[in-house]
């Protein structure tokens, strides 16, 4: 099982960004997958899960309404679209699937700065 991020990068205060998670090595559509973030000096945090068969995507409070979370599962991809981004945010973000102890992706950094 491997996740590869990737769409990071440096983007000022109010700005917006979008990340991609490719998921290999298992049946993609069968799992629930979750985006994570740290930042630096942090734990790791859960930011969003998006579940299958329909049920309601889950965000974390500190980033509902500002970023949106879809899949494609033909693609075995996941992404992250952010909004409204704030210094806050700055973090390397990582997809898994939600509750199994995969082993973590390299991740991509967001930096969020003017």
């Amino acid at each position: 099982v491997q996740f590869l991020e990737s769409g990071g990068g440096l983007v000022q205060p109010g700005g917006s960004l979008s990340l991609s998670c490719v998921g290999s090595g298992f049946t993609f559509s069968r799992y629930v997958m979750s985006w994570y973030r740290q930042a630096p000096g942090k734990d790791r945090e859960w930011v969003a899960s998006f579940p299958i068969g329909g049920a309601t995507i889950n965000y974390a409070d500190a980033v509902k309404g500002r970023f949106t979370m879809s899949r494609d599962d033909a693609k075995n991809t996941v992404y992250l679209h952010m909004k409204n981004l704030t210094p806050e945010d700055t973090a390397a973000y990582y997809c898994k699937r939600f509750g199994l102890s995969d082993a973590w992706g390299q991740g991509t950094q967001v930096t969020v700065s003017s």
